[in-house]
């Protein structure tokens, strides 16, 4: 693993000769921060040593490098499920890839659904817990010791003072936001009526497929983040229209507006 992750990392250093310290990965639909980024630079995932490939609708597949509000950043167009068939050590692989080249922080968007019935379609909310519905996790196995420790503290999984600045900027330029625990579920089916009832009551506010393996990761290896979701549809059981992807990436990108003005701004103040 850890001279796959060096061969990766070799070769985009060869390509850009960059050293951005955050990154931002983008979930269904949130593209669009790609547009307010200058002297871009990007690799296709295709081109990378080992990089596993995006098979999902409206995921890209390439990193970008590139300057948001004069920062350094390099941000994950198109991301990888386990769904897909991805093992959790593929689905990860890119946030070590990323520690290996620098990244100190990582701002980890999302699209999902919302089970706290005060949401709406096109809320945004601030992660501040997880719960992992996979039934597995990227660190089962043999642990490298060069990337992180054995049992890593998962007690703030995300960042409280990211957590604060983010809720002061959103506050500042006017984005409506809430706060929420996001639960990861395996997918690629949309859950059912009472499998949103159980994970309702297990504390969470919001359901998706992405995330938690990425968020167990960056912690192992030491990378702060952030979390922000958009509530894209309202959960099984609560809308009364069924689910299509469709309608979870145009609601998303009619959302993207506010999220991209929102973590430009978090990226400019990370610096």
């Amino acid at each position: 693993m850890y001279d796959k992750v060096m061969e990766s990392v070799n070769y985009i250093k060869e390509k850009i000769a960059r050293e951005p310290k955050v990154a931002v990965i983008l979930g269904s639909g949130l593209g669009g921060l790609v547009d307010v980024v200058k002297d871009m630079q990007y690799i296709d995932y295709k081109d990378i040593p080992n990089f596993p490939q995006s098979t999902v609708e409206g995921h890209e597949g390439r990193l970008v490098f590139g300057k948001i509000n004069g920062v350094e950043t390099l941000l994950m167009q198109g991301r990888f499920h386990y769904y897909e068939g991805y093992t959790m050590k593929e689905v990860t692989y890119p946030i070590y890839v990323m520690k290996q080249l620098g990244i100190k922080s990582i701002i980890v968007t999302n699209a999902c659904g919302g089970i706290n019935t005060s949401f709406k379609p096109g809320t945004l909310m601030i992660i501040n817990d997880f719960i992992n519905l996979f039934g597995t996790n990227p660190l089962i196995g043999i642990n490298d010791k060069r990337f992180g420790v054995r049992f890593p503290d998962m007690s703030e999984p995300y960042k409280r003072e990211l957590i604060e600045k983010a809720k002061t900027i959103a506050d500042e330029i006017g984005v409506e936001h809430r706060e929420g625990v996001y639960a990861g579920f395996m997918g690629p089916y949309y859950e059912t009526a009472a499998e949103i009832r159980s994970i309702g009551g297990q504390g969470a506010d919001a359901v998706g497929m992405s995330t938690v393996p990425e968020t167990i990761a960056a912690n192992y290896l030491g990378i702060d983040v952030l979390g922000i979701a958009c509530i894209t549809n309202m959960a099984t059981g609560i809308q009364k229209e069924k689910h299509s992807h469709e309608r979870v990436v145009a609601t998303a990108k009619k959302a993207s507006i506010d999220l991209c003005k929102w973590v430009t701004k978090i990226i400019e103040n990370m610096n």
